[in-house]
């Protein structure tokens, strides 16, 4: 099928699909044709602005043999051949499977791996940017746990960011960051070499995982760290193991027990719903893999260098001389050039 009749499908279904709509079917019919109509009217929006732009074209073509109108058929020509590639490249973009989580909130999680304290100090240089990014998008950054080290850096930092498209733009995060630079407790100036680890999960409703109760083993016990007397006198840390996957969430970050439980629960969802995501999509996931990476946590993807000032993204081998700017949450140029090299890859997958 070539694009042009797969392109009149579309069309063609949408106008089926509006005379159904109209006809006033009810209930669960309803609701699948509402949600079809949803997905493929965007589409069919980019086909019809292709569609009468070459017919703009076709038109100032014929005007071309009018000497009198041939001078202004040729500017308004020149304008529409411009734009057509750009339209042709909208519509094959927006035919492209879409991610069912992109539109979703997610919950971030970062832990430092390799390099002991300074490890610890750059995740929570992390943590902070990308509640900077948040702050610049202007979602939601709420901590769900979040725990010191003794020297300031952050043993393990988990926050729900909301709002409308965040893992679209964050999947891209997950994997291992690596710094290089000359800590601070460094006597003799010698560059070290440590590593964060990130993990971007869609956050996930009721309705996409099914959690059986039975499955669950919940612990409570007193909370470590900050917290004064009631560190010592309430169980109110919760820890939760989902015996079936062997995933542990631990939450201590409210002093209510039953809001930890919640916070867990929501972070388990998480995790077993991004599992299923994976093992759904493993042969999509391998195609990306040598494009913009699986998110595997243990899969290095970028590295920030202190002494020479630049961020390398090793995926699309993109270097930024700025690091002040991306540590204070400027990332979108690296985002950016992840969501086209996918897109890329995809489209050629499609045969586009």
């Amino acid at each position: 099928m070539t694009l042009d009749e797969r392109l009149d499908r579309i069309v063609s279904r949408s106008l089926e699909l509006e005379a159904l709509l109209a006809s006033g079917i009810s209930g669960e019919a309803f609701t699948q044709a509402s949600r079809e109509y949803a997905e493929i009217e965007p589409v069919v929006a980019h086909i019809n602005a292709l569609r009468h732009a070459e017919q703009e074209a076709a038109q100032a073509e014929l005007l071309l043999a009018d000497p009198e109108m041939k001078e202004l058929a040729e500017g308004e020509l020149a304008d529409i051949r411009e734009r057509l590639p750009e339209l042709s490249q909208n519509v094959r973009l927006a035919m492209l499977p879409r991610d069912a989580a992109d539109e979703r909130s997610a919950i971030l999680e970062i832990r430092p791996a390799a390099g002991g304290d300074e490890a610890a100090l750059f995740a929570a240089e992390l943590f902070d940017l990308y509640r900077r990014y948040a702050d610049l998008r202007g979602w939601r950054f709420s901590i769900m746990d979040y725990s010191d080290s003794e020297l300031g850096g952050l043993r393990e930092g988990i926050a729900e960011i909301t709002g409308k498209g965040v893992f679209a733009r964050l999947k891209y995060e997950s994997g291992v960051h690596r710094v290089q630079r000359v800590p601070a407790t460094e006597s003799q100036g010698r560059i070290h070499t440590s590593t964060v680890t990130v993990a971007v999960l869609p956050e996930a409703e009721e309705v996409d995982v099914t959690i059986d109760e039975t499955d669950l083993r919940i612990d409570v016990y007193r909370a470590s760290g900050a917290g004064g007397q009631h560190v010592n006198k309430t169980e109110s840390a919760v820890r939760i193991t989902h015996m079936p996957s062997g995933i542990v969430v631990a939450m201590q970050e409210e002093k209510s027990q039953h809001k930890n439980r919640a916070k867990a629960m929501k972070i388990l969802r998480a995790r077993l719903y991004e599992q299923e995501r994976a093992q759904a999509h493993a042969s999509r996931a391998a195609d990306r893999k040598s494009q913009v990476g699986t998110g595997d946590r243990s899969e290095r993807i970028r590295t920030y260098n202190f002494p020479q000032g630049r961020v390398t993204d090793h995926r699309v081998n993109l270097t930024l001389y700025k690091l002040d700017k991306v540590m204070l949450g400027d990332i979108d140029e690296f985002v950016d050039a992840l969501t086209q090299e996918e897109q890329a890859a995809l489209l050629a997958a499609e045969g586009f």
